[in-house]
């Protein structure tokens, strides 16, 4: 079908003043709107107003242009229907062939610092929308071109002579596909600002398609929140559905840190973590944690990755190092390693998730670890702070609690008191325990991951494999665990391993039972009052 009548309506001009052009040699009678009908003026290109087309004024500050049986008609009309016929020659309609037409601005209007809801609602399209609708609908007979981008391929096919039916359909789809992400932007700008509701719009793009899922007869995908671009691949072959999660663990606990870190992680969990001066001070101790399972491994970093760390870990075998940025030095000793992925990603700063389960979507906030300094430490004025031998179970469990009463603080909750040393030890095991599978156990000393016991199905198992795991001196060590001990024989474990401070969240019935272990050995013990699973 031959293209004799069309509306232009555009807010993004690109390319609209070439593609009037090219319709106006093919005598295309162009209708147009306000702002987009003198723009095209302006170059010297005919158009017709569409309120004098429609015979409709523009009302209500413009609100109003289109929105009338006339062009609704004309879009609509289906050339194959009898009655559609004789309603458009009843009423002397004339119909529209092909509609132009991109939405008001509202992702570019809410990026702007400090804009007002009466601000971004004023660009909530209602006109453009609509149109395109209808045109889609309506797409064997009803050209709709809702992108720029796809002026280029329409213009060859108006050379050829003929719109093809596929061109029609992808248009139609786009269509469709535009329409719907412009309305989860609106819905989850009005939403984020309103009273939380039953429905969850998630407004995605696909960033990349990935080599393959968890394993190689998965197919997968990566999406990510429409404008966003979370990292920037610089090198290596293409990214695996288990690389971004594990590049996603690496990045996460690196910048847990305030002073130059390390991280290596496999399968998602921290084998080896260290914090020194340097970076690559940092990189070499974690790697000394767990050699062999840093083989194969993520490298995540908190600082630019250097010359010096790139010499560490030229000779390794590595899946991926993700980092703020690279230097000049180190892209070009790294670069001798053609696979390596080499990934420059900011800090996240979500602040909610989602993962699939069950046949449905989980919400929940990110985890933040709170900091001994964040929090302070709070020393209970009771010494010694385990009940008394042969305190009844639900008085015990009521001291326990007791010592857990001060709201937002570590409770050091044995007789001996760590030094500040060891506190600071403990805050760097804590850390480095909240982003470990649960259950978990974690060995360090004052900066070094010394052994840790992931995701098992006991604590006290957690705490042999991570005694198991121990390369380095576990004597003088630090222990922290995810949750609370449920019972002491996770804690005798440790102590009998050589370990000098636990630090835990506290909350079990049992917390008395196990302080007074912790007392009995010599072991000093914080709560922190939080938990940290993961699964």
């Amino acid at each position: 079908m031959q293209i004799k009548r069309a509306i232009l309506s555009v807010s993004d001009k690109t390319g609209i003043v070439d593609l009037a052009r090219a319709l106006r040699a093919k005598d295309v009678e162009i209708l147009s709107t306000g702002g987009t009908a003198k723009h095209l003026s302006d170059n010297g290109i005919d158009v017709t107003p569409i309120s004098h087309w429609s015979g409709a004024p523009e009302i209500l500050g413009g609100r109003v242009k289109t929105l009338t049986p006339r062009v609704f008609g004309a879009i609509l009309f289906n050339r194959d229907d009898d009655s559609h016929r004789a309603d458009v020659e009843r009423l002397n309609i004339p119909p529209i062939d092909l509609v132009v037409v991109n939405l008001y601005p509202f992702e570019a209007t809410i990026a702007k610092e400090g804009v007002t809801i009466a601000e971004a609602i004023e660009q909530i399209d209602v006109g453009g929308p609509s149109m395109l609708r209808a045109a889609a609908k309506n797409h064997r007979y009803v050209l709709p071109l809702c992108d720029p981008s796809l002026y280029p391929d329409f213009l060859r096919e108006l050379e050829a002579g003929e719109i093809s039916d596929a061109f029609r359909l992808r248009c139609a789809i786009e269509v469709f596909r535009k329409t719907s992400d412009y309305d989860k932007t609106i819905a989850n700008f009005l939403d984020n600002r309103q009273p939380a509701t039953d429905n969850l719009v998630l407004n995605l793009i696909k960033f990349q398609d990935l080599r393959y899922g968890e394993n190689p007869q998965q197919a997968a995908a990566f999406y990510v929140p429409k404008g966003t671009h979370p990292f920037k691949q610089i090198q290596g072959k293409e990214l695996s559905y288990n690389n971004i999660l594990d590049l996603d663990s690496a990045m996460r606990l690196a910048h847990a840190f305030a002073t130059p870190a390390a991280v290596i992680v496999k399968h998602t969990n921290p084998c080896g973590v260290a914090r020194r001066d340097s970076l690559a001070e940092a990189l070499r101790s974690a790697i000394e944690s767990d050699p062999v399972s840093a083989f194969g491994g993520i490298i995540g970093s908190n600082r630019e990755f250097d010359e010096e760390s790139a010499r560490i870990v030229e000779s390794m075998f590595l899946e991926v190092i993700v980092a703020p940025s690279f230097s000049v030095d180190a892209r070009q000793v790294l670069a001798k390693k053609k696979n390596l992925r080499l990934i420059v990603a900011p800090p996240l700063t979500t602040a909610t998730e989602y993962r699939s389960a069950a046949g449905g979507i989980l919400e929940q906030g990110v985890d933040r670890v709170a900091s001994r300094a964040q929090t302070g430490v709070s020393v209970p004025h009771t010494s010694p702070l385990s009940p008394a031998p042969g305190t009844e179970p639900q008085e015990a469990a009521n001291v326990a609690q007791t010592l857990l009463s001060v709201p937002g603080a570590w409770k050091i909750v044995t007789s001996r008191h760590p030094t500040p040393e060891e506190l600071d030890g403990l805050e760097f095991a804590w850390i480095v325990c909240a982003y470990v599978k649960s259950n978990a156990i974690v060995l360090t000393n004052q900066s070094q991951s010394v052994g840790i016991g992931a995701g098992q199905m006991s604590r006290v198992d957690a705490a042999k494999v991570a005694i198991m795991k121990s390369i380095l001196p576990i004597a003088g060590t630090y222990a922290a665990s995810d949750a609370f001990f449920p019972f002491r024989d996770g804690l005798d474990l440790l102590a009998d391993a050589g370990i000098r401070a636990i630090i835990q969240p506290g909350g079990s019935v049992r917390d008395a039972e196990v302080i007074e272990a912790a007392n009995e050995r010599g072991v000093a013990m914080v709560f922190t009052g939080e938990r940290h699973f993961r699964h």
